[in-house]
């Protein structure tokens, strides 16, 4: 099997290897002639980021970078990336990178055209009614990870240092015009970086399964995805060579992106406030709570999760399975068993437990939260 194609499903995706070199192309399909390629500094010294822009300026485009972008964006990002677009005279956003790169760029293209704060776009009540629209500007994103799915997203995660919090900022046009999904952008990922960025895609497709709302497309794009992560993400860590299981990694990360607008719980819950306060890795934390996630839900999920046991070909149909299948997982492509690990103490589970019931995630989790719930959920996932 050749494993590319062009989908609309909901975005407009080129996928396959090599499919990069369309970069131009899918920027002047745009409209765009002089774009601003926003991605992290890290991304932004390495040789994908200088042919993107070489191929661009071969095109005849003006292309130029923005990278001052921290691993969880925070507003001080967007608004750097807003005053260097309007600068340069741009007229379009390439977001590439993982998920810092392509939040904060698809947050850039909403905001270069908007005269309020980027808070009064906050994914509440109808506040996405505020944007103008006519403000917005087109994106082309281009995933070198396989994890966030934000390509495919309308929306962005923004961290707000007054209160510590990462933010959803919405609207649905900011959904990008075309995702170039290139696989062998991601072939040079680290392997502790292939095992968060896909764990971040299982949670991503695991909490949207296990949301307790009516949505049967999502859930079978879900099942799909995770089938996926199941068969190749230990491939994928094991050898970061194999195109093949890229490809299908990359493939889920979209799925899970897609899935989540069911909704997602309280491994996200817990996992923003780690991420905002102690600039923790967002798809590490979300593998480290993952477990205890699931137990602490058990009797709302349990028949859900032998299904999809079922499903991934597991050896025995229950919730179980799964669980040992999870903790298995997570053993064999080295992510931390706790979040101590990850330097988080049980003096933050007090703190951090407001702010995770404040989350948004938190109210398509399958159990009902309090505040008390969250500070001993933060408890068992530090203590082990």
């Amino acid at each position: 099997m050749t494993l590319k194609g062009n989908w609309n499903y909901p975005t407009t995706i080129r996928f396959g290897a090599g499919r990069i070199r369309e970069l131009p192309q899918a920027c002047v399909a745009l409209g765009m002639r002089r774009p601003l390629l926003v991605t992290d500094s890290g991304l932004a010294a390495l040789p994908m980021v200088a042919n993107a822009l070489a191929s661009c300026r071969d095109a005849g485009l003006h292309c130029a970078v923005f990278s001052d972008v921290r691993p969880n964006p925070v507003e001080q990002n967007v608004i750097d990336g807003v005053h260097i677009y309007r600068d340069g005279g741009h007229d379009g956003v390439v977001a590439f990178g993982g998920g810092s790169g392509l939040d904060a760029g698809k947050a850039i293209a909403l905001m270069v055209g908007q005269t309020r704060p980027i808070w009064d776009f906050e994914d509440r009540e109808d506040w996405w009614t505020r944007v103008n629209v006519a403000g917005m500007v087109p994106v082309v994103a281009v995933p070198t990870t396989a994890g966030t799915g934000s390509e495919v997203g309308r929306s962005s995660v923004i961290t707000d240092h007054r209160d510590h919090l990462k933010k959803i900022i919405f609207h649905p046009k900011m959904m990008p015009g075309i995702v170039i999904c290139d696989p062998e952008l991601t072939v040079g990922l680290p392997p502790k970086v292939t095992a968060a960025t896909g764990m971040d895609a299982l949670s991503h497709c695991l909490e949207a399964y296990c949301a307790p709302h009516f949505h049967p497309l999502a859930d079978g794009v879900a099942v799909e995805g995770m089938r996926l992560i199941h068969d190749f993400l230990p491939r994928a860590v094991a050898n970061g060579s194999d195109l093949e299981a890229r490809s299908h990694l990359l493939v889920a990360s979209s799925m899970g992106a897609t899935a989540f607008q069911k909704g997602l719980g309280a491994m996200h819950s817990l996992s923003h406030p780690c991420s905002a306060n102690l600039d923790t890795h967002h798809g590490l934390t979300n593998a480290v709570v993952m477990p205890f996630v699931l137990a602490w839900n058990r009797r709302a999920i349990e028949p859900k999760i032998g299904r999809l046991a079922a499903w991934l070909g597991l050896r025995q149909h229950s919730y179980q399975a799964l669980f040992d299948w999870v903790l298995e997982l997570r053993a064999t492509i080295g992510i931390p068993p706790t979040l101590a690990g990850l330097g988080v103490r049980e003096e933050h589970a007090a703190v951090f437990a407001p702010q995770a019931l404040a989350d948004p995630s938190t109210g398509s989790n399958p159990l009902p939260m309090t505040v008390a719930d969250f500070e001993q959920l933060y408890l068992n996932c530090i203590r082990g």
